[in-house]
């Protein structure tokens, strides 16, 4: 006895999700995915850490500058990336020079040694960018404002 098995569509008539997995969040080329990323990433580089007896707060652009040249390319690259991701939702140029001075300053001071790394604790170029993006997207994407409360 012979068993007969239904025909297979071929793989073009096959209906699929369009996603398998839902969107995560941040992850997209909208105003507000790209301020929470900056967001996170000036978190990272600012604030993520705090000096127990002081109370301040300190990130990894102040940690890392203490490796003498690799620890400050590599948070200067990622400030870069921040105005890499301006310039991806249209800012002004003078704006997007503003932030890549901040970056380049916090990148050839804080290289020197010592006074450099006293000079992070201070100098919070990634903060500064972030909130020349925020007032940027306050005022022409108020979609991608977030309320806090």
């Amino acid at each position: 006895m012979d068993r007969i098995t239904p025909p297979v569509p071929p793989a073009s008539a096959t209906i699929r999700p369009e996603r398998l997995r839902p969107e995560l969040p941040g992850l997209g080329n909208d105003p507000a995915a790209v301020r929470q990323r900056i967001e996170m990433l000036e978190r990272l580089l600012e604030r993520s850490f705090v000096i127990p007896l002081i109370r301040r707060n300190v990130g990894l652009d102040a940690i890392a500058g203490v490796v003498p040249v690799v620890g400050d390319v590599l948070t200067g690259l990622m400030g870069a990336y921040v105005v890499w991701e301006a310039r991806n939702i249209g800012l002004p140029r003078w704006k997007l020079w503003r932030m890549g001075a901040n970056v380049a300053f916090d990148t050839a001071l804080g290289a020197v040694p010592l006074v450099g790394d006293a000079f992070d604790l201070f100098f919070r170029s990634n903060t500064r960018n972030l909130k020349i993006l925020r007032k940027h997207l306050d005022r022409h994407h108020p979609q991608a404002r977030v309320i806090e409360g």
